[in-house]
C-alpha cells in the first residue's frame, strides 16, 4: 500500500490568548503537529514567546492583507509582494529562522490573484510549501457550511476519523483553528473549542496509533 502522510496544521497562532492556549493544547495533547503564524495581531509575541516548550511544533508564516479586506482602498506604494515579505521580516525578527511553511488567512491565496502570485513567488523564493500547491489540502474539517451557517457536524470526531480513514496516499493537510477559550473578534468562536476537543479525542488519537498514516509536520516535507 502506499505511504500516507497527514499533516494537521493549526492557522491562526498569535490571534488572541486562547488561541494561543488551543494551539498549544492541541499539539501537546491532541494530534496537532504544525502551526500558522499571524505575525501582525497582538498575541504574536507571547506565542513567541512559548514556542521553545513545543520544540517539534513546525511553525509557518500565516499571512494577511490589506488588499484583499478592503480592496477598494489600496495604500498607496504598497503591493502584494511588499506586504508579503514585510510579514515575512516580522517573522524572522520574532522567531528567529525562516518559516516551515505559508498560507494566509481566510485563503486569500487562493481567491486573490496578485495575494496568490505574491504568495507563490515567496514560497518558490523559501523553497516552503504554499498552501494547496504541491500538498493536498483537505478543506473539510470546518464547522460551517457554504453558506456560512453553523456545521458543527463537519467538526465532530466521527468526521475527523472519517477524513483519516479516506486519505488518500502520498501527503494531505488538514487544517484547523483550536481555541482554548471565547475569541469574541472572531466570527468563528465557538467552533474553535469544540474543534480543541475534537483534536484531542482519544478515539482520533487512536486511530493514528493504529493506522498506516504517518503524522507528519511541515518540517519533514520534502527531507526539510
Amino acid at each position: 500500500m502506499a505511504e500516507r502522510h497527514l499533516i494537521v496544521n493549526a492557522d491562526d497562532l498569535g490571534y488572541s490568548p486562547a488561541v494561543n492556549e488551543g494551539v498549544f493544547a492541541a499539539h501537546e495533547e491532541g494530534i496537532v503537529t504544525s502551526a500558522s503564524l499571524m505575525v501582525l495581531r497582538d498575541a504574536a509575541p507571547a506565542a513567541v514567546e512559548a514556542l521553545p516548550a513545543h520544540p517539534d511544533l513546525a511553525v509557518g508564516l500565516h499571512l494577511e492583507s490589506a488588499f484583499v479586506l478592503r480592496t477598494d482602498m489600496p495604500v498607496k506604494g504598497r503591493t502584494p509582494i511588499g506586504e508579503c515579505r514585510e510579514q515575512l521580516e516580522r517573522f524572522r525578527e520574532f522567531v528567529g529562522r525562516d518559516p516551515t511553511h505559508l498560507d494566509s488567512h481566510k485563503h486569500v491565496q487562493e481567491t486573490d490573484a496578485a495575494c496568490g502570485a505574491a504568495a507563490e513567488a515567496l514560497a518558490a523564493e523559501l523553497g516552503v510549501p504554499l498552501r494547496n500547491r504541491a500538498i493536498r489540502y483537505e478543506r473539510t474539517f470546518y464547522g460551517r457550511d457554504e453558506t456560512g451557517a453553523p456545521a458543527p457536524e463537519a467538526i465532530a470526531a466521527e468526521h475527523l476519523i472519517a477524513l483519516i480513514e479516506a486519505l488518500p496516499p502520498g501527503w494531505t493537510e488538514i487544517g484547523c483553528h483550536p481555541a482554548a477559550g471565547p475569541v469574541p473578534v472572531s466570527s468563528y468562536d465557538t467552533e474553535r473549542q469544540i474543534e480543541l476537543a475534537t483534536l484531542r479525542d482519544p478515539d482520533v488519537k487512536f486511530l493514528l496509533n493504529v493506522s498506516d498514516v504517518q503524522l507528519c509536520s511541515f518540517a519533514q516535507v520534502f527531507g526539510s
